[in-house]
């Protein structure tokens, strides 16, 4: 009998380790070296398009469709403000949002009235799920034309691995390749009100009768150095840390899709290598002698 538990117990603890090493959020293979005269970056998907020459720079897993996270919200405030709604108009916090980023901290209690302007601000800037959540909420045809909506307007930047299925980023039904999020990036970096708020440092909005200030959840917009257009962090488990961002180093209009970062500052740290390298080819560039044509 105590035979026939252990091996029961046994059976079990095998098929609970497998379940786990199937899980996609760990069994991520990190990526151990860099190719010759590239930059060694800890996230498993990178794409950097140097869109003022329209050429890809670097690319490492850029087709591969993934959880992309709070990256999502890129593409829920494109759709609110294609969709023509009062930016003035206010929009209550109700049970719903809660429940529907039900796991999530949130500073927005139920009952609190903001415009749909702060509530683009704080889904962009400082990664809101509540204010996300509302937004799509109260799209036109409530939540399930918001998701239609995300979808029509990822087949129209022919993001051909996207799917989204909710509008804040913590679902991992919500995924996209880094060279379709470079698409979305692109496309929300045309709209100067996702530019000012995904790049403002912080902003305050009213709760409870009190200001409750809200910072942004990207730390290099905080850096006078960057100069960043638009850009938006991510993360919940299954996606790792994500970023993607278009900036302009040398003149130059970059766009930068990391995905599946490694570690809480890894992305920012690829950020940074990613640029230090692209400005090392820049200056190699131009000290390079121009042959003539006699």
């Amino acid at each position: 009998m105590v035979h026939q538990y252990v091996s029961r117990a046994l059976l079990m603890a095998l098929l609970l380790a497998a379940s786990v090493c199937s899980t996609p959020a760990l069994a991520r293979v990190r990526p151990t070296h860099a190719a010759p005269g590239t930059p060694a970056l800890r996230s498993n998907s990178v794409y950097v398009l140097d869109e003022t020459n329209a050429a890809v720079v670097l690319s490492r897993q850029s087709n591969v469709a993934m959880p992309i996270a709070s990256i999502t919200k890129l593409m829920t405030a494109l759709v609110v403000l294609e969709s023509g709604q009062p930016l003035d108009e206010t929009v209550d916090i109700t049970a719903d949002d809660r429940v529907g980023t039900r796991g999530m901290v949130s500073r927005l209690d139920v009952g609190t009235s903001l415009t749909r302007a702060d509530l683009l601000h704080l889904a962009l800037m400082s990664s809101e799920n509540r204010a996300a959540h509302a937004l799509g909420r109260s799209y036109p045809g409530g939540l399930p034309a918001c998701i239609e909506a995300m979808n029509a307007k990822a087949r129209a930047l022919g993001m051909k691995s996207t799917h989204f299925v909710e509008p804040t980023g913590l679902s991992s039904d919500n995924v996209a390749s880094s060279e379709d999020l470079a698409k979305l990036v692109m496309a929300a970096a045309e709209s100067p009100t996702i530019q000012e708020y995904s790049t403002d440092k912080s902003y305050s909005v009213p709760v409870r009768r009190r200001q409750v200030e809200f910072h942004n959840t990207d730390s290099l917009v905080r850096n006078p150095t960057w100069n960043i257009i638009v850009q938006k962090t991510g993360y919940i488990a299954e996606a790792g840390r994500c970023l993607v961002m278009k900036a302009v180093f040398e003149g130059r209009s970059v766009v930068i899709v990391l995905l599946d970062s490694a570690g809480k500052y890894t992305r920012v740290a690829d950020a940074r290598r990613i640029r230090k390298w692209l400005e090392s080819r820049l200056a190699a560039d131009s000290t390079r002698p121009t042959i003539g044509k006699a």
